[in-house]
């Protein structure tokens, strides 16, 4: 590591790890016993085979995400690979990965982002403790992805993330989210159940993250945009399909193929002494806003991006996202902003690099395509792409909007701001001005809409469900799918989140959040609320001197929950507009560095 500027380490043990890597088990006499323990867990074939170089392949395997009941396989087949270039390999798999579509619609839904510090957390805990040269990990779902890319600028050593890759759209392009609107459907009457229980039978047959741009997909197409992934990371399919009605498949041998790669991607970084932080720089931050922009990606993406951000130690305030929103077109749109394209599709215009071509074409967006990333230059990836095909990825001349599809709304509702996925929203609800309809829960909001008490004009107001509120900011695909699926022209403003599956007129991450005291707490039934998307303002029509009154009134947020590990999450988790990182996350300026 002779001239590598680095950031501070967490630990000493971990800045160990950074200057020396495997030597600091792997020499000396007395680290002998742990060479006979290694012999007999079948790393070592014999205590003279730690001279060599160790990698480990941290996976995140479980029957419990459709996303990741494939990634024993890939697993399995990298690790072959590693040990045929002769790598000593140690092999583990990451708990708490959680498959949000299960965990929505009950309590279980609040551990899904704090899941994202743990899988952080763990991964730091397996290579502190079984100190290796470089590592790969291999993720697909929504928390999993962030929680391995944050792992990688924290420990900072070479290391490759690789997905298990998307699903495979259901017969007549359905997906997750037309069974989640089905539900709001059927519960007015516009689907039979036996309709809705078919449709829960077909739409969603493959392993793979769920098929369209929803965060899981976001995030591992940003990926390769920062450049801690392969080109094709975000879009070439989990699955292939063995029949023609659908119902059976096999694992795409062209995902293998990547994740067998990942193998000399990372043999690259080590030779060449690539690491994270010389990947995740602001411009690069900036290269996947660019994107998520461009694509209309998930909201969530902000949250997971931001806190990257604070792990690299690199300073990024959101409202940058309105500057790069301005000057970035909308080129792309997958469901669910356009139900009927899926990810299999963009792969098969060119990718993410054949979005990040357009964007380049158009000249506004201050995309750097000289960055560093896994496999070299950003350049020699997108130059090589396709030209936008016009119709799944379009040029900036007949763009979708001349503005991304990402906005950060501010105003007396939300002084640090709120967030919305304006490539979701009909242009006629882009400004919207209604009464309010407040609820302390999403399952009470949820239960007021499924009951017809929620109506156009409406604005859906849900709030303690932010970081420390909920605890734990659980999506809101529910109620949102309900307003869709009845129908209703309702905007809805919550301190909680979203799912990359939402669309309409959602606004999250309302910061400061109710629990924190924020202004979205006093809002009151029947005051009247207006929102202009466009030029991202938000507003309770109420002179500053009542909003004063109404917050002194305020009484002291009593938590939810106190025990276990949520209770834990709930008393350091920071707010939205820094990611909901933890307190102890922001440990040094960008500007403060330590040479190693």
């Amino acid at each position: 590591m002779k001239g590598k500027k680095m950031r501070k380490a967490v630990n000493s043990g971990i800045e160990a790890i950074q200057k020396h890597g495997s030597r600091v088990v792997g020499e000396g006499m007395h680290m002998l016993p742990a060479a006979g323990l290694m012999v007999a867990a079948g790393v070592l074939g014999k205590v003279a085979d730690r001279q060599k170089k160790f990698v480990t392949v941290i996976n995140s395997y479980t029957t419990h995400i459709p996303g990741h009941v494939h990634l024993n396989v890939l697993g399995e087949k990298l690790v072959a690979v590693l040990k045929a270039k002769g790598y000593n390999v140690w092999y583990a798999n990451v708990g708490a990965a959680i498959c949000d579509g299960i965990a929505m619609g009950h309590f279980g839904m609040k551990y899904s982002l704090p899941s994202r510090e743990l899988i952080t957390d763990q991964i730091e805990s397996i290579i502190g403790a079984h100190p290796c040269d470089g590592w790969i990990g291999i993720g697909n779902c929504d928390k999993i992805v962030p929680g391995m890319l944050n792992a990688m600028v924290r420990l900072n050593i070479p290391s490759v993330y690789v997905s298990g890759g998307p699903m495979l759209a259901g017969q007549k392009k359905t997906d997750l989210i037309t069974i989640f609107e089905g539900v709001g459907s059927e519960a007015a009457g516009k689907m039979s159940p036996t309709q809705l229980e078919s449709l829960a039978n077909t739409a969603c047959r493959t392993c793979g993250s769920c098929a369209g741009m929803f965060t899981a997909n976001s995030m591992n197409c940003l990926a390769e945009a920062i450049g801690l992934a392969q080109p094709g990371n975000g879009t070439i399919p989990a699955a292939v399909w063995t029949n023609e009605e659908k119902t059976s498949w096999a694992i795409n041998p062209e995902r293998i193929k990547l994740v067998e790669q990942a193998a000399d991607t990372l043999e690259n970084a080590l030779l060449n002494n690539v690491r994270p932080l010389d990947i995740v720089t602001k411009a690069s931050i900036d290269n996947a806003f660019i994107l998520d922009m461009a694509m209309g990606g998930s909201t969530n993406t902000i949250l997971h991006t931001l806190a990257l951000a604070t792990e690299a130690g690199i300073p990024y305030p959101i409202k940058r996202l309105n500057q790069l929103a301005k000057v970035t077109p909308t080129v792309c749109k997958v469901s669910p902003s356009r139900p009927d394209i899926h990810i299999e599709d963009v792969h098969r215009k060119g990718g993410i690099a054949a979005i990040l071509k357009s964007v380049f074409q158009d000249r506004r967006a201050p995309l750097n395509l000289d960055l560093t990333t896994c496999v070299g230059s950003l350049r020699n990836v997108v130059e090589k792409a396709p030209d936008p095909d016009g119709d799944v990825i379009r040029s900036g001349e007949k763009a979708f909007s001349k503005e991304g599809g990402l906005a950060v709304l501010y105003g007396n509702i939300a002084p640090e701001g709120s967030v919305v996925k304006t490539a979701g929203v009909d242009k006629e609800m882009m400004q919207f001005t209604g009464r309010a309809k407040c609820y302390d829960s999403q399952e009470s909001a949820l239960e007021a809409i499924l009951k017809g008490k929620v109506v156009d004009g409406d604005v859906v107001v849900i709030r303690y469900e932010g970081p420390k509120g909920g605890p734990g900011m659980q999506e809101m695909l529910s109620p949102t799918s309900a307003l869709k699926g009845r129908g209703i022209k309702a905007a809805l403003v919550t301190d909680g989140r979203f799912s990359g599956g939402t669309r309409g007129l959602c606004i999250g991450h309302v910061s400061p959040e109710a629990a924190a005291g924020g202004p979205i707490a006093i809002i009151k039934n029947g005051d009247i609320i207006k929102i202009d998307a466009g030029k991202r303002t938000i507003a309770i029509e109420l002179s500053a001197q009542e909003i004063k009154k109404r917050l002194s009134k305020l009484k002291p947020f009593v938590p939810k929950v106190t025990g276990g590990w949520l209770g834990r999450y709930a008393r350091h988790v920071l707010s939205a507009h820094t990611g909901a990182v933890m307190d102890n996350a922001v440990r040094i300026s960008n500007n403060k560095k330590g040479r190693s």
